[in-house]
């Protein structure tokens, strides 16, 4: 059985050698730091699809003394057909030698069969230092490409292109935290020209990677239409004897219910997060969002948050919505205000959300007490009665799809979640907004949807993030 590629990625200390497997190997355990020397020792990161291994990334330490290398390297060799033999020669020779120990490390898996991945800080002038790196990584024989991974401000790749071109066939920008996946692929169909025995496995592994992010974009869209049916139709419920209702008003009860909604509503949409970002294997991701306290421009009522997320009346009317479900948004459009905040206030959300339902009028259901049954009452809140919180939730959702599935795993800066300047949803074609605002509309009636119309929900999520995806990669 042929072995699935491997690919050393070596170079100079701290020029994103780490950052570059990390990506390559959708692993963001691996650990990336300002201080050179981070990379101790050689570390194998292998990527599979569906327990299969279709290559593996080599992590290692960088050139430390590599003109010391080279000199003793020409010093052994008589002519060019020895120096892959020399270079082995070397390495055998020099183990436990604390003077060469890192580039042993990183010679060790070129010499026993993998590719080579060079990478060079393109933000950095051109040094002649690198040449006798360049110069041993010839001398292995193996298949080789350069990647220039500019980490600071400058730009000197032009200069570094002309040196590169000098001992690699081929050579790519490539910024290891920003690439798009498309390039990702294009790195390995490269290495597949390189060398004739790994064309084939590549081209699986290609083919591959592009089938699990077209499934893992299905499988994100089901479970945002999962947490949308919940988030819209939950309701919390209290069991209570006739002497409970007796010793507690109804806005106390009102109160603890609707603290209860919301402790659930917040929960469950960082379940949602949770799961999108295990999806996409990050899982050492930490979040950076607005805090949304009453009265600020990032509060879930205010204009600006709003112009945001909530949809017009022109859309509702395009879904399928009379302008009359808007008016009986309830106490239920009250607790939205705090669902989705971190340090929001449910009491001091009352006299603004008039006017951020259209201007209409808020008025406040009576606490749902059901009959005496068996001794018992249920005292009831929710289901959520404002259609708008399902478009709120549903914009937030696949925002964050969008930034997790185009986050590559050598990001290490913390994940922002900034609302949409424009409200993308309106790129929706109508069969996919109708679908979006029935499934709504059953929710709030606490019927289930069935498993077709379940189904017919996750296809027009998946559309809205395809609308989303394409308004962000081409807004100007």
């Amino acid at each position: 059985m042929t072995r699935a590629p491997m690919f050393a990625v070596v170079g100079h200390p701290n020029k994103g050698k780490s950052s570059v497997v990390a990506t390559l190997s959708q692993n963001d355990a691996i650990a990336i730091a300002l201080e050179p020397g981070t990379t101790k020792a050689r570390q194998a990161y292998p990527l599979t699809v569906d327990g299969n291994t279709l290559y593996t990334l080599v992590d290692t330490p960088g050139f430390q003394r590599p003109r010391r290398v080279l000199q003793w390297l020409e010093a052994h060799s008589l002519s060019a057909s020895d120096h892959p033999e020399t270079v082995r020669a070397f390495v055998t020779q020099h183990q436990g030698d604390g003077r060469f120990v890192d580039e042993c490390e990183l010679l060790a898996p070129v010499l026993d069969g993998a590719g080579i991945i060079y990478v060079v800080d393109g933000s950095v002038p051109y040094s002649a230092e690198h040449e006798a790196e360049m110069t041993i990584l010839r001398w292995t024989g193996r298949p080789s490409l350069a990647l220039i991974n500019s980490i600071g401000s400058g730009d000197y790749s032009d200069t570094w292109q002309s040196a590169l071109g000098q001992f690699f066939q081929v050579v790519r920008k490539f910024d290891a935290v920003r690439a798009p996946f498309e390039q990702h692929l294009s790195l390995l169909k490269a290495f597949g020209q390189l060398e004739p025995d790994w064309e084939q496995p590549l081209e699986q592994a290609t083919r591959l990677l592009a089938e699990q992010r077209q499934q893992r974009h299905l499988q994100s869209s089901k479970l945002i239409a999962s947490a949308l049916e919940e988030l819209m139709s939950w309701q919390e419920k209290r069991l209570l004897t006739h002497h409970q209702i007796a010793g507690v008003s109804d806005h106390q009860l009102a109160q603890t219910l609707r603290d209860r909604w919301y402790d659930h509503q917040r929960r469950r949409e960082q379940a949602l997060r949770a799961d999108i970002e295990y999806l996409y294997q990050h899982q050492r991701i930490q979040r950076q969002e607005a805090e949304l306290s009453w009265a600020s421009e990032h509060d879930l009522f205010s204009e600006d948050t709003r112009k945001h997320w909530a949809v017009s009346r022109k859309y509702l009317a395009t879904a399928g919505f009379g302008a009359g479900a808007v008016g009986g948004a309830g106490i239920d459009a009250v607790t939205l205000g705090s669902s989705l905040g971190t340090g929001a206030l449910i009491g001091g959300l009352i006299g603004a959300a008039g006017s951020y339902f259209y201007g209409d009028k808020l008025v406040l259901p009576a606490l749902n007490i059901g009959p005496l049954k068996d001794g018992l009452k249920t005292a009831s809140f929710g289901p959520v009665q404002d259609s708008q919180f399902g478009y709120i939730v549903l914009g937030r959702a696949v925002d964050h799809w969008w930034h997790i599935s185009h986050r590559n795993h050598a990001g290490r800066d913390l994940l922002e979640l900034e609302p949409a300047d424009h409200h993308w949803l309106s790129e929706l074609d109508k069969a996919n907004r109708k679908a979006i605002q029935q499934a709504f509309d059953q929710c709030r009636k606490q019927k289930a949807l069935s498993p077709s119309q379940q189904e017919n929900l996750a296809h027009a999520v998946a559309s809205a993030m395809a609308v989303y995806d394409h308004w962000r990669l081409n807004r100007p």
